[in-house]
């Protein structure tokens, strides 16, 4: 894999991918155009994750509608300031969902396949939930 950031003005980056998708990010947190590099981190689990679970359950027909991705986190207080928790909470949506198979798919992702999120459990204490929404 491959990427390009390039610094634009002030505080702020334009990141390119090696497939061609670009993304603003900016360390200005009052006036910014774009998300912080360490909230690109968060989004980046959250997608991985949320790509899995949606993946996971269609593969095993599940006739799913929704999922959204809830991302809390917390920080050392201190430089560096790295994530030292960080919860992700899945709501998911569709027809005649079998729990059993929403719990296996987000325990999957967390255990197996996102390699972002267990990348990111080795220096941060990760967990996962999920509910079912009407």
């Amino acid at each position: 894999m491959e990427a390009r950031v390039k610094w634009l003005d002030k505080l702020t980056f334009t990141g390119t991918s090696g497939s061609g998708h670009g993304v603003v990010m900016d360390g200005d947190r009052e006036n910014g155009y774009g998300p912080s590099p360490m909230e690109m981190l968060l989004l980046g689990v959250a997608g991985c994750s949320s790509i899995d679970v949606v993946h996971i359950l269609q593969k095993g027909r599940e006739n799913v509608q929704d999922v959204e991705t809830d991302i809390t986190a917390e920080r050392a207080e201190t430089d560096p300031k790295v994530f030292t928790k960080i919860h992700l909470h899945f709501k998911v949506r569709g027809e005649n969902l079998n729990e059993a198979k929403i719990e296996r798919a987000v325990h999957l992702s967390a255990e197996k396949y996102c390699s972002a999120s267990i990348m990111l459990s080795k220096a941060a204490e990760l967990t996962h939930s999920w509910e079912l929404l009407d």
